[in-house]
């Protein structure tokens, strides 16, 4: 079991690890919208996912992989209606490759986030 940090991405809040590695799989811990320094991007659904999908794709590559190693992805929204703006900017990140992936409507994230998503890849 190898842990995986990165300080392109943000340091785990609690206790816990930004990912850990398993033999050839990668499991992220949840994602947020916090910059690698810490700040929290405040703005809309749409800032807040692209900067989430950056804080995985760094984790990821810190690990040996990328987005197109991702096999299921979770996401958890706190407003469902936020969906079609979501799959929009999620769309831009995993444009050819396509995981299985679940989204879950949350009553509250992080730092009261808009979105939090976690990963599974297999290099």
């Amino acid at each position: 079991m190898q842990y995986i940090a990165t300080n392109k991405a943000p340091s785990a809040i609690g206790p816990y690890s930004q990912a850990i590695k398993v033999g050839n799989f990668i499991f992220t811990s949840g994602q947020i919208a916090l910059t690698p320094n810490g700040g929290f991007v405040e703005k809309g659904i749409r800032e807040q996912t692209a900067q989430v999908l950056e804080n995985l794709t760094q984790v990821l590559k810190e690990a040996g992989a990328g987005l197109e190693n991702v096999v299921k992805t979770t996401l958890f929204l706190a407003d469902m209606n936020d969906f079609a703006v979501v799959n929009e900017v999620y769309g831009t990140f995993f444009a050819t490759h396509k995981p299985a992936r679940s989204t879950v409507a949350v009553k509250t994230l992080p730092k009261n986030a808009l979105i939090e998503i976690e990963a599974i890849a297999v290099t």
